[in-house]
């Protein structure tokens, strides 16, 4: 076996073959199962997607009703985990409280059964049907209210902003959080669905390797990014402040949340959809009032940074769209793992095929043949 050399962060080092997704970060291309993100973005629904992904072909109609069908019904949690949802800190992080939730569904549904196509699909729909319910009670819990029942008569994304005002949303809303869910399904082995595959080739249950996942995603560096992105409109305060942010930020070296890709050195394509959602919402409810700042905030940067493949990412925009829909800042990561699960989920369901344990080496660069030193000396 060729020892191959170090590389920080295993950047650029082959961890899998995968069918599940494709992207080119020259051409700015993303592909889930061949198919371009912009055409299902346009033409498909994210259950119909997330059905894509994790079985490898797009549905018929009779098959995507039944799931459809069967994701309706699961979409309520056990009371004993609304209870213990109850009894979590109102100033937690909602992505700490998600990670605690979705690590207890193993304690009701974990049989570890993964040779079962039975019991891998219905752990594939109990998470893709039940993470959202989870995310809507705790934000409605920390604020002293109780959960709001899923409705079976709303279709996926219609319900989760339901669930978290107890009204049903406009009909654009919920198709651009639907496109949105979409967007953030799937984007080839990142942080979290690395995690999420080590954890899976150990052939524990799905709802751990979930939580795994879900853990990865909430660095900032990672799922967190869409919140900081806000923060950064919200420091900049106007259109003015904006060069002189970015050239400040540029002199100290300081990172511009929303900008920059490990892959991509174009413009990220689904940041190019966001922003085209967000004007489609702005134009039927009112500009965000950061949205003139964000819009020159990538000019400066494409200008100042273009040169070297930094350009807007799929986190640059996504914060706006959320909170035209009314979803809080600290909700956007969870919401980004509500999509991701559909993408975690395949890459579990693709590891089980043909598992090998994750195991890599390392390089060791610290002492050898040191003396105990007797605790009396030290």
């Amino acid at each position: 076996m060729t020892v191959c050399e170090y590389q920080p962060g295993l950047d650029g080092i082959p961890a899998a073959e995968s069918q599940i997704s494709y992207v080119d970060g020259k051409q700015g291309i993303l592909e889930y199962r061949g198919i371009r993100i912009e055409e299902l973005a346009e033409k498909s629904t994210f259950l119909e997607t997330a059905y894509l992904l994790i079985w490898g072909q797009l549905p018929t109609q009779e098959e995507l009703t039944a799931f459809e069908s069967e994701v309706r019904y699961h979409r309520r949690v056990k009371y004993r985990i609304r209870d213990m949802m109850k009894c979590f800190p109102e100033s937690g992080h909602p992505m700490d409280a998600l990670q605690a939730s979705a690590a207890a569904l193993g304690l009701f549904y974990s049989r570890r059964a993964l040779d079962n196509p039975d019991y891998i699909r219905e752990a594939v729909v109990r998470l893709l049907a039940k993470i959202p319910t989870m995310v809507a009670a705790f934000q409605l819990m920390r604020n002293g209210n109780d959960p709001v029942r899923p409705n079976d008569d709303l279709d996926y994304a219609t319900n989760f902003l339901y669930m978290l005002t107890e009204q049903e949303p406009d009909p654009l809303a919920a198709k651009v959080f639907d496109v949105c869910l979409t967007l953030h399904a799937e984007h080839t082995i990142n942080a979290s669905t690395f995690s999420a595959m080590v954890t899976a080739s150990t052939l524990t249950d799905p709802y751990g390797v979930m939580a795994s996942a879900v853990g990865t995603l909430a660095g900032p560096l990672h799922g967190g990014a869409n919140e900081e992105v806000i923060a950064i409109l919200e420091e900049i305060g106007s259109v003015e402040n904006v060069r002189p942010y970015v050239e400040d930020c540029i002199r100290r070296k300081a990172k511009i949340m929303g900008f920059g890709h490990r892959v991509y050195k174009v413009k990220d394509p689904r940041a190019t959809i966001l922003q085209d959602l967000a004007e489609q919402l702005f134009e039927k409810t009112g500009r965000d009032k950061y949205y003139d700042i964000a819009v020159e905030l990538e000019r400066v940067i494409e200008e100042k940074l273009g040169h070297k493949g930094i350009y807007a990412n799929v986190d640059f925009y996504s914060g706006l769209v959320y909170r035209k829909l009314g979803i809080p800042t600290d909700l956007f990561t969870p919401v980004f793992a509500i999509a991701r699960v559909a993408g975690w989920l395949a890459h579990w369901k693709e590891q089980l095929a043909e598992n090998r344990i994750f195991r890599p080496t390392q390089i060791y660069t610290g002492a050898h043949n040191a003396p105990y030193i007797p605790i009396q000396k030290r």
